[in-house]
């Protein structure tokens, strides 16, 4: 089980993930990055953990990676300005320069 704490107000988010496998709560803590182009992460995240699980990362890792590409992709999304309202993250930083 993911919680995740994005839509909490503090300046400090700590997602906790429960695997159920090894009986094991991971924390993850992060900065919140201010940005209304957050559409989107939920699957995002979700898709990211499974494409890492898919190149045989223990679920531990895969959701460790997963959570680093999110961070990495809402800030590189942060300063977008698409149309109204909450726009995308950008999946695709670590290609484009």
């Amino acid at each position: 089980m993911l919680l995740k704490a994005g839509h909490l107000s503090e300046e400090e988010l700590t997602d906790v993930f429960y695997n159920a496998e090894t009986d094991e709560i991971l924390q993850f803590r992060s900065n919140r990055i201010h940005t209304k182009n957050t559409h989107g992460t939920g699957c995002t995240f979700s898709s990211a953990i499974a494409a890492f699980l898919a190149h045989n990362l223990p679920l531990n890792e895969a959701v460790a990676k997963a959570k680093e590409y999110m961070e990495k992709s809402i800030a590189a999304g942060a300063a977008y300005e698409i149309g109204k309202g909450h726009g995308p993250v950008h999946h695709f930083f670590n290609f484009w320069e």
